[in-house]
């Protein structure tokens, strides 16, 4: 945005928004000077284009933290029947109900839920962390679109 608001010309923008490509407005601003286009309608179109693809590009791992997140809790609980259970077998197989019976099944039981939470609770606390700063990218996106338009079309002298 610095780089855009510094005032230079488009072709000028084009060559120091080149190092920038790790910023999805860079790579908006490279895509859509390299269409060329000059119509308003044109412009817009391409930047709705390439604002799409970046957002996908934004959200591409998002659904793996969701998913991670919720239903690892579910497979912990999952191990946690299991172990639940295998200790239960124990206890049935011993006729007895001591420590060193059950000590097996609740320690894995213990462990499985250890584990899906473990994997739980960061993969929905990066799913909100990046959710919001996609959320705040897009936006900015948005905006740099509009701001871009109207320079393209003034720029390249079509006011239509």
């Amino acid at each position: 945005m610095r780089v855009f608001h510094s005032g230079k010309d488009l072709k000028a923008l084009l060559h120091a928004s080149r190092p920038l490509m790790i910023s999805p407005l860079s790579r908006i601003f490279t895509a859509v000077y390299s269409e060329g286009k000059v119509h308003r309608d044109e412009v817009k179109r391409a930047l709705r284009r390439y604002e799409a693809l970046e957002v996908a590009r934004l959200e591409r791992y998002l659904n793996f933290l969701a998913t991670t997140g919720s239903t690892t809790p579910f497979i912990g609980l999952f191990g946690t029947v299991w172990g639940i259970m295998s200790a239960f077998k124990g206890i049935g197989a011993a006729g007895s109900a001591s420590l060193a019976v059950v000590a097996p099944g609740i320690a894995e039981a213990l462990i499985a839920t250890a584990m899906g939470l473990a994997a739980a609770i960061p993969a929905v606390i990066g799913y909100n962390y990046f959710l919001s700063m996609a959320g705040r990218i897009i936006v900015e996106m948005e905006d740099f679109s509009e701001e871009l338009l109207d320079t393209f079309v003034k720029s390249r002298g079509d006011d239509s």
